[in-house]
């Protein structure tokens, strides 16, 4: 197995001081910038808009993994495009035609991505798998930071991965919350290639050490 990627979650960063929390995962071994978008409708929370993603595409060394959690999303693909988004998740949950939406993300320039809360079961993905370059697991309820990891998430990896086995899809498989230390190994073991960690590394210490003890527990 390939090395998990290792996407360090905006939204946990210090705000005040995003320009330092940025250039910190630019030097670091982390491999993605993931960038929550929260509209206060699908999800409770609002995270933040266009022109703070436009700051931290100015200055990121790193592709951008945005993950839009929001009602209707189609509205935007072109504006996340322009903005710089490498790879640009929705919400299985928010798209009523899912396939013209990944459509319109490829023929934008992005890989397309479906994200699955936690009650969602792989299997509604089981048409489509084949057309989809990312599948992100919420492995918390998504909307806030910093919440605890819902450990059924190993097993539905295990059925995300033989999904996509079956069908001999090439799909990477994102785990998004609650990531640290104590769960990286078990999930890389269950099948997933990206890891999104937020609190864990932007809430410790040394953030950059954290990445580097991820990146080598998860070779």
């Amino acid at each position: 197995m390939s090395a998990t990627l290792i996407a360090p979650s905006v939204l946990a960063a210090d705000f005040g001081n995003l320009q330092r929390d940025i250039e910190m995962v630019n030097a670091s071994q982390a491999d993605w910038f993931h960038i929550d978008i929260m509209d206060g409708v699908f999800v409770p929370n609002i995270s933040y808009g266009m022109p703070v993603l436009k700051a931290i595409k100015k200055s990121a060394t790193k592709p951008l993994d945005v993950h839009l959690m929001i009602v209707d999303p189609d509205r935007y693909i072109d504006t996340f495009a322009a903005l710089g988004a490498d790879v640009l998740t929705v919400h299985y949950e928010a798209c009523t035609h899912l396939h013209r939406t990944l459509q319109a993300i490829k023929q934008a320039g992005m890989k397309a991505g479906v994200a699955l809360n936690p009650h969602t079961p792989v299997a509604v993905l089981e048409a489509i798998i084949t057309e989809i370059d990312l599948v992100c697991l919420m492995s918390v309820n998504p909307g806030f930071g910093g919440q605890k990891f819902i450990e059924t998430t190993f097993e539905k990896t295990k059925q995300l991965r033989a999904l996509a086995l079956k069908h001999n899809a090439q799909v990477l498989i994102e785990i998004d919350g609650g990531v640290t230390s104590n769960n990286a190994t078990e999930l890389k073991a269950a099948g997933a290639d990206v890891l999104v960690a937020g609190s864990f590394v932007f809430g410790a210490q040394d953030p950059i050490n954290t990445i580097k003890d991820l990146k080598t527990q998860t070779q």
